[in-house]
């Protein structure tokens, strides 16, 4: 399977394209980054020998390479860009960037179809993340009250994170989150009370020390539980779950979303989807 990496030097995209290349059923035929512009993938990526392969920062050169999944990693404001540049030549998408809106994911989703093609986008494609947004889903089904609060480094460019996001969709389409007090009630400074996405306030903090953690936060009277996911200072746990989203990327059509879709084929209350049925967890890379 032919891969372009877009992103392939930044701190996730280098760990994917050293994937690529050591795998066997995949093969790098481009890369993408605009300060490594001319450079080979291989040595610009930190490995001991040339891939053959010389990146471009021109996402049209990128494309006619003619990969069979284009792999992105890039900013938020181009991702999107990319993805619906790639669908219309005829290439299927994963998508590890965050910052994408539900109103973005929606014309990704009509662009696929339209194409006839797939795209698999993932806020977060580590296990324990995937894990969280499953049992954080299961935990709505019985807990009618919830929020979610968002840690991550203090210069990441969006808020909340893509992790963030993507759980505060997935609950809402599980269930409806109930607020003892209207954010609108609030004496003082109802912004505290943080963002509302669907239906669910979420708390987005940025500090030194921090790389991405995720909360989901549920409470009765006199109880609660907590769900929470850390990420480490290693791009490998998210890795694995790229290389399975590219191999499966085949099988689906429109827009499929989240790791969790792959592993366990659905939420907890929507039946099974035949595009995403639930595979073994990802392996090593």
């Amino acid at each position: 399977m032919r891969v372009c990496v877009a992103g392939v030097t930044g701190w996730t995209g280098r760990a994917i394209a050293a994937a690529v290349l050591r795998s066997e059923d995949l093969r790098l035929v481009a890369g993408l980054a605009r300060e490594a512009a001319g450079r080979d993938a291989g040595t610009a990526i930190g490995q001991d020998r040339p891939a053959g392969v010389a990146i471009t920062a021109d996402p049209a050169r990128a494309l006619a390479a003619n990969p069979d999944v284009w792999i992105d990693y890039t900013h938020p404001v181009a991702v999107k860009g990319h993805a619906l540049a790639a669908l219309e030549a005829g290439v299927r998408v994963v998508i590890g960037t965050s910052g994408l809106s539900a109103a973005d994911y929606r014309d990704l989703d009509a662009a696929a179809r339209a194409a006839h093609s797939g795209v698999i986008a993932a806020g977060n494609f580590s296990l324990t993340a995937a894990l969280l947004k499953h049992l954080a889903g299961i935990a709505a089904r019985h807990l009618p009250h919830r929020e979610i609060v968002d840690f991550s480094h203090a210069d990441k460019p969006d808020a909340p994170s893509g992790t963030a996001r993507e759980l505060a969709d997935h609950l809402a389409a599980i269930a409806p989150n109930r607020l003892s007090r209207p954010v609108d009630d609030i004496l003082g400074e109802p912004a505290t009370r943080g963002a509302s996405l669907a239906g669910t306030q979420v708390h987005s903090v940025r500090l030194p020390g921090y790389v991405l953690s995720v909360e989901a936060l549920f409470g009765l009277p006199g109880e609660r539980l907590t769900i929470r996911h850390d990420a480490g200072l290693s791009p490998e746990p998210y890795v694995a779950g790229t290389l399975l989203a590219v191999r499966r990327v085949g099988e689906v059509t429109g827009l499929v979303r989240g790791l969790d879709m792959l592993l366990f084929g659905c939420s907890p209350l929507t039946p099974e989807s035949p595009s995403a049925a639930p595979r073994s967890p990802p392996g090593p890379a």
